[in-house]
């Protein structure tokens, strides 16, 4: 059984939904409009089952895919099947079994009443993708940011340097109090982590 706990976040027109699935402890998040009941899920992750009976309590009709490694996109086919359009940035698209579109940067989705904005912050992979909901604190990072530093770039087209200029210029020009969210693991904020960039930077990972 996923783990879950509801709402992981409510403010005014928002509530936020997390599920912890799979083998690695995944974030599976449903972004809602408290005003018109409208949702959207980021990465169909994993425990497909349990996902699907969530999309369908909430109505949600179409996922946000914060990047194409594995653990991150097990249920894709799945939502699929159930008529749930599934996105991806174009530098991760071939990582997915199959998609219905493409994710640009800098790009607003909107989810009734919430305006949910693309940041393409590439390293961790070359499509990985960011989320905000503007008007909220709320920042969906997916492996890009963590609490205590930037996500694995050991891994097969990977790039550190590239991860650090991504949180640098595109994560850390947001609020302090911005709330980090991301794909494993436990919430942080901005005003946490940006003062020990250059202590990431200095060490390599």
């Amino acid at each position: 059984m996923a783990a879950k706990d509801f709402p992981h976040f409510v403010d005014s027109g928002v509530r936020i939904d997390r599920l912890v699935v799979g083998p690695v402890d995944n974030n599976v998040f449903i972004i809602r409009c408290t005003n018109t009941g409208e949702a959207v899920l980021l990465d169909a992750a994993n425990e497909h089952e349990k996902l699907l009976e969530v999309c369908r309590a909430t109505g949600v009709r179409k996922v946000l895919t914060t990047h194409g490694h594995w653990d991150h996109i097990q249920a894709v086919e799945a939502v699929r099947d159930a008529g749930i359009d599934v996105g991806i940035a174009a530098a991760d698209a071939e990582m997915l079994p199959a998609y219905d579109f493409i994710i640009e940067d800098d790009t607003v989705y909107e989810v009734g009443d919430l305006r949910i904005r693309t940041r393409h912050t590439p390293g961790h992979t070359p499509g990985s993708t960011s989320f905000l909901v503007e008007g909220t604190p709320l920042c969906f990072t997916g492996d890009t940011l963590f609490p205590g530093g930037p996500g694995n770039t050991s891994l097969s087209g990977a790039d550190f340097e590239e991860i650090i200029t991504s949180i640098d210029r595109s994560l850390f020009t947001l609020a302090p109090d911005t709330l980090v969210l991301p794909g494993h693991g436990l919430d942080t904020t901005i005003g946490n982590e940006r003062p020990h960039l250059q202590e990431w930077v200095d060490r390599g990972w």
